[in-house]
């Protein structure tokens, strides 16, 4: 947009809105200017998300009744049959499914879609946005905060901070499983001494972020318990303190980074699943909320990339996983097959080399600017 009093002033090529900001679309149009999406999720989140949206509006069918169902859904952007019961929870539940439905069909309004992914994790689900149907989808990622910790130096956390790391230093390489739920993930304390029997049963050493649950009803984020030997198993610090540690609050990158850590037992949400691939660090799933079951989906189904505890686990539903599957899986993740880590190394490899010079995302990146010149032409 030029301005009336300065007509050399630089124009406004576009607004570059959140995915939850669609709205914002109607103040673009006032100015005449083009939209853009970042969406933060996997581009195949995005196709699924557009599928469901079509099956509904043209196809009048209700994705509230996939819930708990066998149903198996073959979408464009998945290689692999995919089970509807690990949609998000977003687009099974009946008050949300109408927010849902409104968002997506603003997403169509786009001139184009920016994605934190990159074209070599998924090169089916890009292909499949080629059709004409969508938006422009542009994959620039993996887009992550590898300095995220370099605010804590002058907080309360620097001698936390210090600690876990020291800790990391004496252990020896990849032989520690990081168990981490995320920001809002936490268990309540029947789940806490299941995971604490499970982890003492596989015999391996750990560092876990446990976390204590808001109160009920209150919508707060987990804070960390001043004395975790409460909800523990009894005597469970003293039979397991030469060979685990447990935190609160938790320096991802730079644990994730560590080479002493061997796997990771994670929520799932996407970005620390990209930085999971990033420092090569396999997965072991256990989902709780939002799109986290179908990423769980994505890492062990059509990736290839995880091994599993839960994919359909849901903090809603007051599921019990109990200790001997949490042994099953914390093994199978220690004890990865040589076939997954090599996969992983690759597409490690690849995510890197994505936002370098001539890598794939910086080149979509370069696609994306050309097209926005084009769009105010």
């Amino acid at each position: 947009i030029e301005s009336e009093s300065s007509p050399d002033s630089p124009r406004l090529a576009g607004f570059v809105l959140d995915m939850f900001s669609t709205s914002i679309i109607d103040e673009a149009n006032e100015f005449g200017v083009p939209s853009y999406i970042f969406f933060t999720s996997a581009a195949a989140c995005l196709g699924t998300t557009f599928y469901i949206q079509a099956l509904h509006d043209e196809l009048k069918v209700d994705p509230t009744e996939f819930k708990n169902s066998d149903v198996e859904l073959v979408m464009p952007c998945l290689a692999s049959p995919f089970p509807a019961k690990v949609l998000p929870s977003s687009v099974l539940g009946k008050d949300l499914l109408p927010l849902f439905l409104r968002l997506v069909r603003r997403f169509r309004e786009a001139k184009g879609i920016m994605v934190n992914t990159f074209y070599e994790l998924e090169s089916h689900t890009i292909n499949s946005f080629s059709d004409g149907n969508y938006p422009p989808v542009y994959p620039v990622g993996p887009l992550l905060n590898l300095n995220g910790h370099e605010h804590d130096e002058l907080s309360d956390r620097k001698d936390i901070h210090r600690d876990i790391m020291q800790w990391l230093d004496h252990q020896p390489s990849s032989s520690v499983v990081y168990l981490c739920f995320g920001s809002l993930g936490s268990f309540g304390v029947e789940q806490v001494k299941e995971i604490a029997c499970g982890l003492e049963q596989s015999g391996h050493r750990f560092l876990w972020s446990l976390r204590q649950p808001p109160p009920n009803g209150k919508m707060e984020a987990p804070s960390d318990y001043v004395n975790p030997a409460e909800v523990l198993p009894e005597g469970f610090l003293d039979r397991t303190s030469e060979i685990g540690k447990i935190i609160g609050w938790a320096p991802q990158v730079d644990i994730l980074a560590h080479p002493s850590i061997g796997g990771f037992v994670s929520h799932c949400g996407w970005n620390s699943t990209l930085e999971s691939i990033w420092f090569d660090v396999p997965i072991a799933t256990w989902p709780l909320y939002a799109e986290q079951q179908f990423n769980a989906f994505l890492m062990i189904v059509e990736f290839g990339l995880a091994t599993e505890i839960q994919m359909n686990y849901r903090m809603d539903a007051c599921q019990i996983v109990r200790a001997e599957e949490i042994e099953k899986g914390i093994r199978g993740l220690m004890e990865i097959d040589l076939k997954k880590r090599e996969k992983l190394k690759e597409i490690s490899e690849s995510s890197r080399k994505a936002l370098m010079n001539d890598g794939s995302s910086y080149t979509w990146l370069g696609h994306l600017i050309q097209d926005m010149i084009d769009n105010i032409a």
